[in-house]
């Protein structure tokens, strides 16, 4: 399949916005918007159609971590990064399982994917990142990381070659955006009242 400038504005999009977040600059919302956009153009065009569907989804969590990010730490107060706790672990875990289960169904029945499991994997995990995204969630890091690793060979399998490169460098700044937020949750430990800005 031949690169597409849809293709590459994604990727040019998509890196800036992971960039941004790795920093925690709120303008990684709209950027992410714009590149949501390029996806579900993308998507729909090479059959991945939970990855389409689910780019209108980020779009609505995108709104929802803009205004969380601007607004969620209280006034004057910026939102703090903070670890999952054990209730939201055990919802994520057992609404991604679900979700998993019943897209795979509906996209083996009801599409011609040809990757049913895998897309509907990667969506959940992207779901449950996001969601933590959102919150300020450290270990929303750790579930970009594993849902990269399975995208990176499904986009080079897809013939995405350029939005697997894409994601080969999302996984490098995954790490490098957890590092970072990690050290801001051990900031807030050691000095909370130093930790809101």
């Amino acid at each position: 399949m031949s690169l597409t400038w849809t293709e590459v504005l994604g990727f040019a999009t998509g890196a800036l916005c992971v960039w941004l977040v790795a920093r925690q600059h709120i303008a990684n919302w709209p950027i992410g918007i714009a590149n949501n956009v390029f996806f579900i153009v993308l998507f729909t065009q090479t059959g991945l159609y939970a990855d389409a569907g689910l780019q209108i989804v980020f779009i609505a969590l995108a709104c929802f971590g803009w205004w969380t990010w601007a607004r969620g730490g209280g006034p004057g107060q910026v939102l703090p990064v903070r670890r999952t706790s054990r209730v939201e672990w055990i919802w994520l875990l057992v609404s991604g399982a679900a979700g998993v289960a019943a897209l795979t169904v509906f996209l083996a029945r009801m599409t011609d994917s040809t990757v049913p499991f895998w897309d509907a994997l990667t969506t959940c995990l992207s779901l449950a990142a996001t969601y933590g995204q959102c919150r300020k969630r450290l270990e929303s890091w750790w579930l970009w990381i594993a849902a990269d690793l399975v995208y990176i060979p499904l986009y080079a399998y897809k013939e995405l070659y350029l939005t697997a490169i894409l994601y080969a460098g999302f996984l490098t700044l995954c790490v490098l955006g957890l590092r970072g937020w990690r050290r801001d949750v051990a900031l807030a430990v050691s000095d909370p009242a130093g930790a809101v800005k």
